[in-house]
This record gives structure tokens, sequence and C-alpha cells, in this order.
């Protein structure tokens, strides 16, 4: 038997202070993604803003449905609209945040794993890594440099045939 460690580099912010410009503007405007969330079941509101290489910004938040579980992660929603509009453009960053009306969210959250998936099939796709930015409402903030930091062991299209 053998035995090896896992290794994901984080890059630990403060706050939204220090932030770079550019960072500052995504996790606005995933923060006002959020304030949008379609969440009348759970009234946990998630929002995401995603880069892609040309510039453009895409939100999005998630999506409840009384029929579950029908609805739709923040993190897809912009993912998939992205790809849809956009199919040939990589997506190069994401800013991620979440709401909680029942107290304030001063821990970064993460995607879910099927949003892990997904964002990694993107990367796979495009052959360069998407940068991840992990937020609360208030403190912390998380940067990785690739959706591989945050799925180890993921599965990819090498393992169909």
């Amino acid at each position: 038997m053998k035995t090896f460690d896992l290794i994901s580099r984080v890059v630990v912010f403060e706050g939204d202070y220090e932030l770079s410009a550019e960072w500052a503007s995504l996790l606005k405007q995933a923060r006002e993604a959020a304030r949008n969330a379609y969440t009348p079941y759970s009234n946990f509101k998630v929002g995401a803003a995603l880069q892609l290489n040309n510039g453009v910004i895409i939100t999005g938040n998630n999506q409840e449905n009384a029929a579950f579980p029908s609805g739709l992660c923040a993190e897809r929603t912009a993912c998939f609209y992205a790809s849809s509009q956009y199919p040939d453009t990589p997506f190069s960053r994401i800013a991620i945040t979440a709401i909680n009306p029942k107290e304030k969210l001063t821990k970064p959250i993460s995607p879910c794993g099927s949003c892990r998936q997904s964002l990694l099939e993107y990367e796979q796709k495009f052959g360069q890594n998407i940068e991840v930015l992990l937020a609360g409402e208030e403190g912390e903030i998380y940067l990785f440099k690739s959706i591989e930091d945050l799925l180890p062991f993921s599965f990819s299209s090498n393992y169909l045939p």
C-alpha cells in the first residue's frame, strides 16, 4: 500500500479591498446576480460572473423549481449560457458568491460537484485553466488558478470509449 498527498493551491485575500480592480468588478457582478436569484424554497441565493477570453461577462444565478431537482445552479446557468452564445470562446475566470438571508456568510462558498465537473469540462474543451474566485458576503476570499484545484481525481472524457 502507498499513500500520497493532494495539494491544492489557493490565494487567500482578507477582503474585497485586496482584490485587483478586475476581480473586484467580477465579484460585484456575481453579487448582483445573487440578489436576483429565484429561490422561493431555500432562500439561499447564489450568483456567478463568468469572464470570457474576449472580455464579455456572463452572469448567472440559481433558479429553483417546486419540482425538485429541476432547478439549476448559478455556475452552470452562466456556463451554459456562455457556451450557447459564444461556443468557440474560452472562459478565463469566474467569481462565485452567495447570500444567506438568515445569517451573513463570512466564509467563501464553493461550487457543488456538478458545477465543478461542468466547469472542468470547459477547461478541458478549451485547454486552458479557468481561475475561480470564491466569496461569501464578507470576509476572506479564495482564488484558485484552476478548477482542477477544486476537483482532484476528476472524471474526464479520457475515460470514455
